[in-house]
Order: C-alpha cells, then sequence, then structure tokens
C-alpha cells in the first residue's frame, strides 16, 4: 500500500497510546503471513534490548534499541505511528509458524496489502 490503512493506523496508535500488548493481528506483507499481537515501540525496543543484551556476540547493538527515559520506563512517541510492532509472533508458512516460540517484528504500516484482528492459529505436526 502506498498509503497505510487508516483503520490499521488507529489501530496502532492505540496500541501506543494506552501501552497495551494484548492486540492479536495478523497482517500480509510481501513474502510473509505475520500474526501475533502488538506492543507500543519502546515496549517492542526495551525488549528487543534485553534479548541482545543477553547475548555475548550481539549484546553491543542492544544500545541502538536502548529508549528509557531518566526515570527508566520506555520512551513513549507521540508522533503518528509509521510500523507494527509485533511480538509473540510468527510468520506463517504453509501450516507452520516460524519461530515455534514467537518473535519480535518491525512492519512498516505501509507495506500491509491486507490485516485481520486476531491471530491466526497453525498446526504444527
Amino acid at each position: 500500500m502506498s498509503h497505510p490503512d487508516d483503520l490499521l493506523v488507529g489501530i496502532a496508535a492505540m496500541v501506543e497510546s494506552e501501552g497495551s500488548s494484548q492486540m492479536p493481528l495478523t497482517v500480509v506483507v510481501p513474502g510473509a503471513v505475520i500474526t501475533g499481537r502488538l506492543a507500543p515501540e519502546a515496549l517492542w525496543k526495551q525488549r528487543v534490548a534485553e534479548v541482545l543484551g543477553d547475548s555475548a556476540r550481539l549484546g553491543p547493538f542492544s544500545a541502538v534499541f536502548a529508549t528509557a527515559d531518566g526515570d527508566g520506563r520506555p520512551a513513549r512517541s507521540e508522533a503518528r505511528p509509521t510500523h507494527l510492532h509485533f511480538h509473540v509472533a510468527r510468520i506463517l508458512q504453509g501450516s507452520f509458524g516460524i519461530p515455534d516460540t514467537g518473535g519480535m517484528y518491525r512492519v512498516a504500516l505501509e507495506d500491509v496489502s491486507a490485516w485481520t484482528v486476531g491471530d491466526i492459529g497453525y498446526s504444527d505436526q
């Protein structure tokens, strides 16, 4: 999409303003279907920083994602959202979800060609 869907932008903005990480969403982007829960950008960055920080090889990259305010809480952006931030998310490939445990994905709103509220179940058998 050259212009992001206003309803989807509204959902992303509400996730940001409410600080909620419980909104289930499935999106279609070029080459993939991603299903999972949305998280506010600051919380998503904080979680990515924590995962990277625990890695001996990738630890230095955690600084790129560190966005805490002076009070230690994640900083919130007041600007109109440009990306969706998924956690506990999977890329659906046939009847499988990758990765099994869920991952962290950042998707540009302008790349979403279709979407639905809810996450799509899959079979790992």
